[in-house]
């Protein structure tokens, strides 16, 4: 079990504002990219939070303004997941098994979108409690359907009760980026703020709510839960199925091309990924 004392972060910065609320800064490179160091990480940070029970909220941002998370990186080393339990569990199974602690936390969790978040990165975000978005930066998509395989963190199965089943199908299906005011529209993100007041919101909101009771916070949180989260096994069964589609075709001809094409290296093709990934598909 992780402790206080042990617990260094190499892929966020974790700011302890007080007991009740606490600030993690994505900083993973140019990208923000999610790895397998990353993964295990955010499974340590969940065993603190998980332990304190004085906690009330955790706020989720970057420090890059053109990505919150891009994505997994699917080329990444995934060997420091070994340390996590079961030993015998792909990697994309404990991506999906933080997601569900996320969502099942004890503490409030708030997603400060600033930046672009795809694929895993949308995951997380909708595995939180609340989303804010930059009206001006925030980026939400889930791409992966053109390089023919399922979004396996949940997504399909969280978005129809989010925006309603038409919608969830636009999105995943269509694998296009939804800026913050649309995003903001279909329900994706709770609000979106002005870029220039955004900072000032988002802060305001975290510290209003992490002075509340933190029972109180928790039996509401327990309660939504109850009425709202997907089913675990669900959420599961959409991990497993997209693991099942990476070692088939046609994603074992998609995937490399996407990587020639600028997949997961700063550039425009990343910059404009909800658009420019269907190139991928176009020509292959």
């Amino acid at each position: 079990m992780t402790t206080a004392t042990a617990f260094v972060p190499s892929r966020f910065q974790l700011t302890r504002h007080s007991d009740t609320f606490w600030r993690v800064t994505f900083d993973n490179g140019p990208l923000n990219l999610i790895d397998g160091q990353m993964n295990l990480e955010l499974h340590q940070l969940l065993d603190l939070v998980e332990q304190d029970d004085q906690l009330a909220v955790v706020l989720f941002d970057s420090n890059n303004p053109d990505y919150f998370l891009a994505h997994y990186a699917a080329d990444a080393d995934m060997s420091p997941l070994d340390a996590l339990e079961p030993k015998q569990a792909t990697p994309w199974l404990h991506w999906a098994t933080f997601l569900v602690r996320l969502s099942k936390s004890p503490a409030v969790t708030i997603t400060a979108l600033r930046g672009r978040a795809r694929a895993a990165g949308s995951e997380f975000a909708l595995a939180t409690d609340i989303r804010f978005a930059s009206r001006e930066r925030g980026v939400l998509g889930q791409f992966e359907v053109a390089l023919g395989v399922i979004p396996g963190g949940a997504p399909s199965t969280r978005l129809a009760g989010l925006v309603g089943r038409g919608r969830a199908f636009e999105i995943v299906l269509g694998g296009e980026d939804f800026d913050g005011d649309l995003a903001e529209r279909y329900g994706y993100v709770n609000r979106a703020i002005p870029d220039a007041e955004f900072v000032e919101f988002v802060d305001a909101y975290a510290q209003r709510v992490s002075r509340f009771d933190r029972r109180a916070l928790g039996d509401i949180k327990g309660f939504i839960n109850a009425a709202s989260l997907p089913d675990d096994i669900a959420v599961m069964a959409e991990m497993r199925a997209f693991g099942e589609a990476v070692p088939r075709e046609p994603a074992t001809r998609l995937i490399p091309a996407a990587f020639q094409a600028g997949w997961g290296q700063p550039g425009d093709f990343e910059l404009h990924l909800g658009t420019r990934i269907a190139e991928v598909t176009a020509t292959d």
